[in-house]
């Protein structure tokens, strides 16, 4: 099957083309390489384009002719977001309706939509499932609701069938060490960690000790990247069978605090580094953790690296790899 993956060259977007090349799909990336980078790419061919430049969108998605899409091209830091809400909006609401017309115009008809956990906010009941109410706190969650608002609409009154799938905390890289998180600033706590066990930060904060949670830190539910690039692979698959819009959460059930992910970080590194407790952040809700129970019983998705040591080794493995010297270019600039 002919697919075109937007996002594709990023940390997500690598992972999930991965997955779908090596079940034999045709695949074209569409991505910017403003956070991908083009050695990430490990099956299909990459065009490097922007979704802001629908003429050209409009001309790659033509000749191409994919029967489906998976948009993973997002702007995805919360703390940024409430920073510079217009980047969000723009990039994330904005962009998504060019590739939404474009689509439209080209005739294709099913969409994998990179969705996220920030669109429930701070949510009555955890684990949170699909009929809890969007009400995000920050605006990365906030336009990714409006998204999902858009393409409810769009699929009663059009064609177009879509699954937004809901992420909760991804982390971990390719068991293999093919690829992996490669962003020029860490942003995300297990990357951020490891790095710092590197020593290359000098210290790691704690945003918050004061929340409602067993340790006063933050909870997240962790999903290890490859395990969410199967749960696309599978989405499309049942999206294509039944033609049946929906939502989906993707994630393991439970969670893990903020301190007992650095404890793992310590245990897997066999390293100390400081650690400075801070305030809290704009925009992080108490606690997130995923009921995935529809995606599991409609698709068939079974975690299979449901295991924070084994995630944290991973991501571990490829940021010892760049220490070696044969990783990317990228990180021995």
């Amino acid at each position: 099957m002919k697919l075109l993956v937007t996002g594709g060259a990023g940390y997500i977007g690598s992972h999930v083309v991965k997955v779908l090349g090596a079940v034999g799909h045709e695949i074209l990336v569409y991505d910017n390489l403003s956070t991908g980078h083009e050695w990430a790419v490990l099956s299909g061919k990459l065009i490097q384009g922007d979704l802001a430049d629908i003429g050209f969108l409009d001309e790659v998605i033509g000749a191409f002719a994919p029967q489906a899409l998976i948009h993973l091209a997002a702007s995805i830091q919360v703390e940024e977001s409430v920073r510079e809400p217009m980047a969000y909006y723009r990039n994330n609401l904005y962009n998504t309706l060019n590739l939404l017309e474009v689509m439209k115009r080209r005739g294709v008809k099913y969409l994998i939509y990179s969705s996220t956990a920030a669109v429930y906010g701070i949510p009555e009941i955890v684990p949170v499932n699909e009929m809890a109410p969007l009400t995000p706190i920050n605006p990365y969650g906030a336009s990714k609701a409006m998204v999902e608002g858009i393409l409810k609409d769009l699929a009663r009154a059009t064609a177009l069938r879509y699954i937004a799938l809901r992420y909760f905390n991804v982390a971990g890289a390719d068991p293999e060490g093919r690829i992996g998180q490669a962003y020029r600033e860490a942003t995300h706590l297990i990357t951020r960690g490891l790095k710092t066990a590197r020593g290359e930060y000098e210290r790691l904060s704690i945003f918050g000790t004061d929340y409602s949670t067993p340790d006063g830190t933050c909870i997240r539910d962790y999903i290890h990247v490859d395990d969410l690039a199967r749960a696309h692979a599978l989405t499309l698959d049942h999206l294509l069978r039944t033609d049946v819009s929906d939502v989906m959460n993707c994630g393991y059930g439970h969670g893990f605090s903020v301190r007992e992910v650095v404890a793992m970080i310590r245990k897997v590194t066999g390293r100390d580094f400081p650690v400075v407790e801070t305030g809290r952040r704009a925009g992080d809700p108490p606690a997130l953790i995923a009921d995935s129970t529809k995606l599991r019983g409609l698709t068939g998705w079974q975690p299979r690296h449901d295991d924070l040591e084994f995630i944290v080794r991973t991501a571990w493995n490829w940021e010892n790899r760049e220490r070696m010297g044969d990783a990317p270019a990228f990180f021995q600039a």
